[in-house]
């Protein structure tokens, strides 16, 4: 078994952490070493997923970030009880597929959703098929958001669209301010569908594509697929798992 990595994050409060982290492990051992402890926020954690894809590793997450959905809590007292005993999630990302206006291809992962969003003041005008099957035909609005069951908590919650369940098995399509049809609440899908995302308006309308936080702009077609041969091995406390905080906020959105 290799040794245990950590991954930090450069500002003040991940390095403290790290330094902390450090001291405990010189005089502690953990039954699992192969991991990756990562320390930063959310953002930092989808960077450091995407850079290491091909590892095997486990990757467990600490939050020095705001609010660190994906990411631990960290407390210097229980952190080797909590590494030793975290238990294991695994998620597979999304895979977006753009051909821009210049007609070059463009390839990037998304582990929390891939954003199609207006490039001008002008809404967009899309076209949204999986298959041979069409699921609007035309969708004017400031954008579309396709989104993980790991993601539906984040850009995909903000917009209205629905919590999925870590193992639904499923995905989110969810509209940006819809303008026509305005009641358009979007669609769930199977995670084994290409969803196709064509820009009806290329020259009047452009588009940008996002992948998380990577953008490829002037978008004229978008594929959107789950890419099952890469999986991430996420560890969570065992009281503060994924599926936990899932179904955390999928109570807090039936309140309100």
């Amino acid at each position: 078994m290799k040794k245990i990595q950590i991954i930090s994050d450069k500002n003040k409060k991940s390095l403290k952490i790290k330094n902390l982290l450090l001291k405990n492990l010189l005089v502690n051992k953990i039954v699992k070493q192969n991991i990756i402890i990562v320390i930063g926020g959310d953002g930092f954690m989808l960077q450091t997923l995407k850079k290491n894809q091909k590892t095997k590793k486990y990757f467990y997450g600490i939050n020095s970030g705001n609010y660190g959905f994906l990411m631990n809590k960290f407390s210097s007292k229980n952190i080797i009880k909590s590494l030793s005993k975290a238990r294991m999630i695994t998620i597979s990302p999304l895979e977006m597929i753009v051909k821009n206006n210049k007609n070059q291809i463009k390839k990037y992962l998304a582990i929390n959703e891939v954003s199609i969003l207006r490039q001008s003041r002008q809404a967009a005008s899309l076209s949204i098929s999986y298959g041979s099957k069409k699921i609007i035909k035309e969708l004017v609005s400031d954008g579309v958001l396709v989104s993980t069951p790991a993601g539906s908590t984040a850009y995909n919650l903000s917009v209205h669209g629905p919590i999925l369940g870590l193992d639904s098995k499923k995905l989110s399509i969810s509209p940006i301010s819809p303008f026509r049809p305005r009641r358009w609440k979007g669609k769930i899908v199977k995670d084994n569908v290409k969803i196709n995302i064509k820009n009806l308006n290329p020259l009047k309308r452009p588009i940008s594509s996002v992948a998380d936080n990577i953008e490829v702009r002037n978008a004229k077609n978008i594929i959107v697929r789950t890419n099952k041969k890469i999986k991430f091995n996420l560890l969570y406390d065992r009281n503060r798992s994924l599926q936990k905080k899932i179904k955390l906020e999928q109570i807090r959105k039936e309140t309100f």
